[in-house]
């Protein structure tokens, strides 16, 4: 039986097209971000654009980036998978190692940030790219050999479970699960058994849930999530007090209807939902351009997945099937997360919206694996492999 697609070669329309949507999204992402961050700019900086033109760089310097990497042959991650993994393991290292004062940025009780004078760097998103190029590279050359506990999915874990150890240590729970969730979607794909991840991820509960239970923030979001479903679990005070970000963000989404309250005029970043212009910016959009904005924006999303998988499914070669797979499940899986966590469908993480959200680093890294996807895509035109 062939499977759906096959034999369907890429347009070669298509990497273009995903390479549109990511800068579409980008735009657009500019100016949400301007306008959810322009009174805390004002207030913080006396520029209501400090926030917007910090991104604005960050896109300029990401489009060209996504520009030379499409033209880069994308086997290049396969040769320098292990050095890619050891460089972003590295600066991991440096971020919980007791380095000269100013070297890494502490924000919010969270060492995250490498500063580099010019620039800020966040180590953690390098480290997602990284991941998914190495397992993409080791799952290839594994095979048939991944269907073994033993020989399958033992040095995956050996390698990757004490880098997703160092992101832990900063502390970021949700981007250590987001980045074992990829590299577990790229080995299952690549043929691992359903029932070994089905164990792993039974007995890792203990260790999700102390990871809870000793970090106070952590806790009082997962509480913020129960309480909202299983309210009479919660007293009323500590239910206001649990529930207040994801209300907000509830709110704003709300108050949007069906066009939004207009550009700049939402209410809800003007202190009422923390990190506006990055956490909750789905929230913002949601309130300032309604549900014709949101929807806009799911289908953008829509659109660069369902073009990244038929990449992936059409590419030249095992590695570039899963190589895709990962970078398209990157996008796709961050944004999907992002706004499950201002709809309050699950318990709130710090993940941005991937082009959109502000932040250089995971701006950056989304520009560049969608270069990675064109040049995939460029190969895979007019090719179509049988499933």
């Amino acid at each position: 039986m062939k499977t759906l697609g096959a034999n369907v070669p890429v347009s070669r329309w298509e990497p273009r097209l995903l390479g549109i949507v990511a800068v579409t999204l980008v735009m657009f992402g500019i100016a949400a971000v301007y306008s959810a961050s322009s009174v805390q700019a004002m207030l913080e900086f006396n520029d209501g654009s400090w926030f917007a033109r910090r991104q604005f760089v960050g896109a300029v310097a990401g489009i060209v980036g996504m520009l030379v990497v499409s033209r880069i042959d994308y086997h290049v991650w396969q040769r320098y998978a292990w050095p890619l993994l050891f460089f972003s393991m590295l600066l991991l290292l440096i971020l919980i190692l007791p380095v000269p004062e100013g070297i890494v940025l502490e924000r919010n009780g969270a060492r995250r940030w490498l500063n580099l004078g010019v620039i800020s760097l966040q180590p953690s998103e390098i480290a997602k790219f990284a991941v998914i190029a190495w397992t993409a590279m080791l799952a290839a050359k594994k095979g048939d050999q991944l269907r073994s506990f033993k020989q399958g999915l033992l040095p995956f874990m050996v390698i990757i479970g004490p880098m997703a150890g160092l992101i832990l240590l900063e502390p970021d729970l949700s981007t250590t699960a987001l980045t074992l969730m990829l590299a577990a979607i790229i080995v299952f794909t690549a043929g691992a058994k359903i029932g070994h991840f089905l164990v792993l991820g039974f007995l890792s509960l203990p260790a999700v849930w102390i990871s809870i239970l000793i970090a106070p923030y952590r806790l009082e979001r997962f509480a913020s999530f129960v309480c909202r479903y299983v309210p009479f679990m919660c007293p009323d005070t500590e239910l206001a007090e649990a529930s207040w970000q994801i209300k907000q963000s509830l709110i704003a989404i709300g108050a949007g209807q069906v066009f939004g309250v207009g550009f700049g005029q939402g209410l809800q970043k003007l202190g009422y939902l923390p990190l506006a212009y990055s956490d909750f910016l789905f929230s913002t959009i949601g309130e300032e351009w309604g549900f014709l904005g949101v929807t806009l924006i799911v289908l953008l999303y829509a659109t660069f997945i369902a073009v990244g998988f038929r990449i992936a499914r059409n590419a030249p070669d095992r590695f570039g099937l899963l190589l895709a797979t990962g970078l398209t499940a990157l996008v796709g899986l961050t944004a999907f997360l992002h706004i499950a966590v201002t709809l309050s469908l699950v318990p709130t993480t710090g993940l941005p919206l991937p082009f959109m959200s502000a932040g250089r680093s995971s701006l950056l890294v989304a520009l560049f694996s969608a270069g990675v996807l064109i040049n995939i895509g460029n190969a895979s035109v007019g090719k179509a492999r049988p499933r």
